[in-house]
């Protein structure tokens, strides 16, 4: 589903510092999404992803990375624990 959803991200990188992003979901769906993000994220990143319409979090992986663009880098992501309630839309 075509949907725009703020989000937040939060991981550990190699050298164990805290890293965050801001974006937006370009689509959604109960699996994952695709996301312009304003980091470059590495393939297999796994990370904390909060939707910033209604503050819920969930475990996702980096597993697609797209081009840098204008807006940012394009950026696919699976919940590793999907949940229902997660994207606030019926999906």
């Amino acid at each position: 589903m075509n949907s725009r959803v703020p989000i937040a991200l939060e991981w550990e990188d190699g050298d164990g510092q805290m890293q965050r992003a801001a974006g937006h979901t370009r689509v959604v769906n109960f699996y994952g999404c695709l996301a312009v993000v304003q980091h470059e994220i590495e393939d297999e990143q796994r990370l904390r992803l909060t939707n910033l319409a209604n503050g819920r979090s969930v475990v996702a992986i980096v597993v697609w990375k797209g081009k840098e663009r204008a807006e940012g880098w394009e950026l696919g992501f699976e919940l590793v624990d999907p949940d229902m309630e997660f994207w606030g839309l019926e999906l």
